[in-house]
């Protein structure tokens, strides 16, 4: 299978060529070159989606399937599908879960209603929370409009694992892996989920390959935040590792964040949310998503918690000095 990857250079696009190459296919990336180097044995192919006419290297070029993951503009999306649309013979686009507009519902199907789509370039925020979201409807939409019968759309919710810099996922294994006293959210009646990077790539190859069609939630089942953080520390944590549940008011008292971000607990939900992380996968999971063992998806994301060090400047979650400083005034 000859395979186009619209990036290939970081995270995803990068373990998708990878994994492409270990079976054996040719596997050319598209992309500026800036964020990383493509996986040994591709060919980086360096153009500019943001330029006029970006894409004129490729016009000419037939794949047997192409993979875009553009983050969040529409222009890119559209102008892929239509100079590279024709000469493709099958279609991915990595979507995202932020694209439902019901983010409080428990066990949504891929048919819940959608946001209002933006076909704009979200790159520059501008203070609409719903944006990357709604670029991601109308970037879907083209693709559908014009590929429908080759398009795989995968909306995928949390990505994990090897070479993850967002830090929410591997906050935990990180945090339980060094004990003490360790501090949880409270996670009465919250869900989670997340899909392990190297499974999403499997499957994207998977779907080129066998022609797979359709929009699939990329996510694995949702499950009890209590027992996603329980058998954390049942994998990594030391024996005498104690554990600090605070209530929410005293995480906000604290200034700790949902979710993500710094000064946060990653994966926790404010209750306007608890939909997000609650997903319905059973479509993806029928069409041959595979979802590794936990305890692999959790040390792959200490790997990578060891690689960047416990105590740098997070994207996500608490430093050491900030959950002590919380648990010593919880403890006064």
């Amino acid at each position: 299978m000859r395979l186009l990857v619209l990036g290939g250079t970081v995270f995803l696009g990068h373990t998708v060529a990878a994994e492409a190459l270990r079976r054996g296919h040719e596997v050319v990336c598209a992309a500026r070159g800036t964020g990383g180097e493509v996986p040994a044995g591709a060919r980086l192919l360096r153009l500019d989606r943001n330029e006029p006419d970006g894409l004129a290297p490729l016009r000419d070029e037939r794949f047997d399937a192409v993979v875009d993951v553009a983050t969040v503009s529409y222009p890119w999306v559209r102008d892929a599908v239509r100079v590279l649309g024709p000469n493709a013979g099958h279609w991915t686009f990595v979507s995202t879960g932020n694209v439902y507009a019901d983010a409080v519902t428990l066990g949504q199907t891929e048919a819940a209603p959608l946001l209002a789509p933006r076909q704009v370039d979200g790159s520059t925020p501008d203070g609409d929370p719903d944006l990357y979201g709604a670029v991601k409807v109308a970037s879907e939409n083209e693709v559908l409009e014009h590929l429908g019968d080759r398009a795989f759309i995968v909306r995928a919710g949390l990505i994990t694992g090897p070479n993850d810099r967002s830090d929410r996922f591997g906050y935990w294994p990180g945090r339980f892996a060094r004990g003490g006293r360790v501090l949880l959210p409270p996670t009465e009646g919250q869900l989670t989920q997340h899909i392990d990077v190297r499974d999403l790539a499997a499957w994207i190859i998977d779907a080129g390959e066998r022609r797979v069609t359709g929009v699939y939630n990329g996510i694995c089942p949702p499950r009890p935040l209590t027992e996603f953080l329980d058998e954390i520390r049942e994998i990594l944590a030391p024996a005498d590792t104690e554990t600090v549940t605070a209530t929410e008011k005293q995480l906000q008292d604290n200034e700790v964040q949902y979710w993500g971000g710094p000064r946060s607990m990653p994966l926790w939900l404010p209750p306007t949310h608890l939909g997000f992380a609650a997903r319905d996968a059973s479509a993806a999971i029928a069409a041959g998503l595979r979802i590794r063992p936990f305890e692999d998806a959790v040390r792959g994301a200490l790997a990578v918690e060891e690689e960047l060090g416990f105590d740098r400047e997070r994207k996500s979650g608490l430093t050491p000095a900030q959950e002590k400083e919380i648990l010593d005034k919880l403890q006064a």
